[in-house]
């Protein structure tokens, strides 16, 4: 049986001020939800005050990007190593405003991804189409390329330990939502596409929904058997909001 999963990504947003009462706001829920993982990405320069408040709690915290590279001539690159170093147990690669607004190709994807892992990061790999793409019935086509980037370059093996977020691009802040029947679709395709190198790793690898994933329809999205939970984007800034999230998971 996979763990339901709810991580938070926090995008370019937050305060001092904000972070400190958007954590400890969520505590509570979070140490309550004795049967599903929560977890924070928060933009780098809050990572270590994540770290402080989510001291002692049931809280998991991550980064939104990782660089390829542990060290060197890289400035304003946030090494994996060093993401580690504070506690971190995730690093999000390959989400869509990467792709789009910073070129990342399906390669720079996968070697983010595989330097994740090698500094003990777990990858949240994001893959999605964008609505030409969908309207286009191309769907399947492009996670799949997506997901078999990886694949050549890391092994189906890596996805042991890694976490896949399907996020259709249409679907990401514009308060669309991909219906829970065609979002338990394209899981199932993910899944079956990942079986076809490794049934074991297919049946065991959580796979996120991720386009505006919010109060109202994450109860009947994480109904769906091959929705493990869900990568928050807006409502992940409001604890009231994700804490019903993190109800609708329990």
């Amino acid at each position: 049986m996979r763990q339901k999963l709810v991580m938070g990504n926090w995008k370019l947003n937050g305060t001092k001020e904000s972070v400190n009462t958007l954590v400890n706001a969520l505590l509570a829920p979070v140490n309550a939800a004795t049967n599903v993982e929560v977890a924070v990405c928060a933009p780098a320069i809050f990572i270590g005050t994540v770290e402080a408040l989510a001291k002692g709690s049931a809280l998991q915290y991550g980064s939104e990007d990782c660089d390829v590279h542990t060290s060197g001539a890289f400035t304003g690159e946030n090494s994996p190593v060093m993401i580690k170093e504070f506690g971190c147990k995730y690093a999000i690669v390959g989400h869509s405003e990467r792709r789009e607004y910073h070129n990342e190709t399906n390669e720079v994807v996968a070697a983010k991804y595989e330097a994740a892992q090698a500094a003990g990061l777990i990858p949240v790999l994001c893959i999605g189409e964008s609505l030409a793409q969908f309207e286009a019935g191309e769907t399947a086509d492009v996670v799949k390329t997506q997901l078999k980037a990886v694949i050549d370059k890391c092994g189906i093996k890596s996805f042991e330990k890694a976490v896949i977020a399907y996020e259709p691009i249409w679907a990401i802040g514009t308060g669309k939502t991909a219906t829970p029947e065609i979002a338990q679709n394209v899981h199932a395709q993910i899944r079956a596409f990942l079986a076809s190198f490794d049934a074991d790793v297919a049946a065991k690898v959580q796979v996120l929904y991720g386009g505006s994933c919010n109060a109202k329809t994450a109860p009947e999205l994480f109904k769906q058997p091959d929705i493990d939970g869900g990568l928050v984007g807006g409502a992940s800034l409001k604890p009231a909001d994700f804490a019903a999230i993190i109800e609708a998971a329990k």
